[in-house]
This record gives structure tokens, sequence and C-alpha cells, in this order.
């Protein structure tokens, strides 16, 4: 029976838990936190899937040394805690002879962590970092797309987070953390143009078209959504691009607050010995509105593809939205995000994946993960036809 260890019990880890325990193969998932809270919420969540399998454990995941000791013995360890962490714990699965998956979140962290497969190969372990949803699925589903064709010019892929019914005037609701989309906003992403490396601003180059049933959407640039895919494909793929997908309207007035400066970190004085950063404001405010419990969300992916197949102009199209669950009372997001870790965590443990440490679009088998996904009642579909 496979033993897996989850560390994070927020929601992203109480899912990807969620989603180990559901196969009867798995014997134990160890959920661990620093917080008594948190797991205590994550045990009452998971209290109908575990029957006997979950364990809970006091655990700081800032202290690798202690997460080595603990992950010893264990098939897999998954990474549901802040990016910044994901280093030292790669090191310490690596140390343990466990597998290591994690859910990314910064590209340069990302490159020390493969920059390991040396030493993950003599432990007979995988490290795969990057496997949530952007980047994790959407790089896979690329890959899959590039695979059906014998030359790739174009890739274009929009994903994003959305509340199934808006409420205007932003029509958005918060799925994850409001730092985490403050950031996306704010920071930089990078694409391909001309089969060039390029950075440009998140929000920029506004795209506008309907994606049934939804109608008319909205997409910027997401930073960090392609993480290494740019650079892998880079020479070899003219036109590279990872867009967020908003309903029209919410990202004017994104870019609209970012040029007034409320995303800027320097602090300003806001009256005489008052100071404060603008976006500690805006982290407020958007929790204020944003923020609605209750809500119901869904994710959408949509990606094309162009290239030659045969000789001939041609081109891949991937669709998947998946809603919010009622049943199991989880958001889209949790779905997309944390069963990807999952799903990828679950095939090195049973030998899918080679010993050795791998970007998402390298190491994470595209037709494999595809049929994990719909086994998960993921509704993913793609089409393929010639443009001649």
């Amino acid at each position: 029976m496979m033993r897996y260890m989850v560390l994070g019990a927020g929601f992203q880890g109480r899912a990807c838990a969620f989603d180990m325990l559901r196969n009867p193969a798995v014997g134990e998932v160890l959920l661990c936190d620093a917080d008594a809270r948190s797991l205590a919420s994550a045990k009452a969540f998971l209290a109908k899937a575990s029957r006997g399998r979950a364990k809970f454990k006091r655990l700081d995941a800032g202290n690798p040394a202690a997460v080595k000791r603990q992950a010893h013995g264990y098939n897999a360890l998954v990474s549901c805690v802040p990016y910044f962490l994901n280093l030292p714990l790669a090191k310490a699965a690596i140390a343990a002879r466990v597998h290591f998956v994690d859910l990314g979140g910064n590209t340069d962290i990302v490159k020390k962590e493969i920059a390991l497969s040396p030493q993950a190969k003599k432990a007979g372990v995988c490290v795969l970092p990057d496997n949530g949803l952007g980047p994790g699925m959407i790089s896979t589903l690329a890959v899959h797309a590039m695979s059906m064709l014998d030359r790739t010019d174009e890739v274009r892929i929009y994903d994003g987070g959305l509340p199934q019914k808006p409420v205007p005037p932003l029509n958005y609701m918060l799925t994850f953390s409001e730092h985490g989309l403050i950031n996306e906003y704010a920071g930089s992403a990078v694409a391909l143009k001309e089969g060039k490396i390029v950075t440009v601003p998140a929000l920029s180059e506004l795209d506008i078209f309907d994606l049934p049933p939804w109608g008319r959407v909205e997409a910027g640039h997401a930073a960090g959504g392609l993480s290494t895919l740019a650079e892998t494909y880079a020479g070899r793929v003219k036109t590279m691009f990872n867009k967020f997908i908003r309903y029209p309207g919410h990202i004017p007035a994104m870019e609209a607050m970012r040029a007034l400066g409320f995303f800027d970190l320097t602090p300003i004085e806001v009256r005489k010995g008052v100071k404060l950063a603008p976006r500690e404001l805006a982290v407020k405010l958007f929790r204020r509105h944003f923020h609605r419990p209750g809500d119901e969300d869904m994710v959408v992916i949509h990606s094309v593809v162009r290239g030659v197949k045969d000789g001939r102009p041609a081109e891949v199209v991937h669709d998947m939205i998946d809603r919010y669950d009622k049943e199991n009372k989880m958001t889209a997001m949790m779905r997309t995000t944390a069963f990807p870790a999952s799903i990828v965590a679950q095939m090195a443990a049973e030998g899918r994946i080679a010993p050795g440490a791998y970007t998402v679009e390298a190491g994470v088998p595209p037709e494999p993960f595809i049929e994990e996904a719909r086994k998960r009642g993921f509704d993913l579909r793609w089409t393929f036809r010639h443009l001649d």
C-alpha cells in the first residue's frame, strides 16, 4: 500500500490529500502543518474520505531537518506550502529517498530544483516542481497538443478562475490568496515572440474573444504561468504566451489600480508620521470586494496550438471547464491546482516517471496524465483540424 506525506493543510493540501485518499491502493496520507487549527479543519474536511487512512501531525515545513526525519518510509512528499520553502524541502526529500512534488510559484527556485537531478537519480527518486494548474496542467496540455503536430509555430494558453455568477462591476471572486493574485497583476510575464524570450507586463496585450458557453471574455498576460516552458521551446516555437481569463472590464480596472500605484511595495506617507505601502491597502480592498464565501467558482482552460502536420497547416484546441464540487464542498481552483500535484506524485510513486529532476514539460507524460485527469471528472476535450 502506498504512503504519502503532504505539507500544508490549507485548501490545496487538503484537496491533494482528498484525491489521494480516493485511491484504494493508498494506505496512508499524512497531512502536516504547523498550525493546529488548520489541521483540525482539514481533519473535519477529510473525515468522509479518510476511513482511518488520513493521519495528521504538527510539523513546521520551514524545518527541513524535521521534514526529512518524518518523510522516511513514505513513497512521495507533496509540498502545498509557500514556494520559497520548496528548494530545501526538495533537498530533504532526496535525503529521505522519497519522491517530491510541489506547486511551483517561482521560476528561479524551480530551476534550482531541476539542478538537483544528479542527486535525485542517485537516490532513485523524482523531483517534480510546478505541478499545479498554471504552471502545471496547462503546460502538460500544451505539450500534448504539440505532440500532435510535426512542427509547432504558436502556443496560446488561456486559463483562469472565475465566479459562476459574476457580480458587477469587477466580476471576480477570490479563489486563492489575495497576495498571490496581486503578485500576478503587478509582476511581469515571459513569452516567446519570433522564437525569442521576451518579458512583458502582467495584464498587458489584452485579447477579447467569445468563449462558449460563457460569452465574451478578456485575457491579459499572467505573471509566472509559463515558468520554464518558454525557455524550453525558445528557438523552436515562434509565439507562446499564457494569459489569464477574466470577465470584461476587470483587467482594465486592475491596470488602472497598478498605474495609480496601488500595487507598489514602497511605503508612502498618508498623513504626518504615518506611512503605508499601497499594496497593504490593496490587499485589504481585494479581500473586502472579492472574498465571497458561499459563491461557486469555475476554472477555464482554453489553449490554441498551431503549426504543421503532414505538410499542411493545422490546429489543436484544448478546452476544459471545471466547476465547484457541491457534494464535497471543494472549489474548482482547489481541484485544478491540487489534483495535478496528486496525480503526478502518484505517477512517480508507481514508477511511471524515471528518477531525476524534471520540468513539467520534460517530466510529466501527457497522455497518462490526461487519462488520470479524466478519471477525476475533469471535462477535458480537444479538437484537431487542418486549416487549409
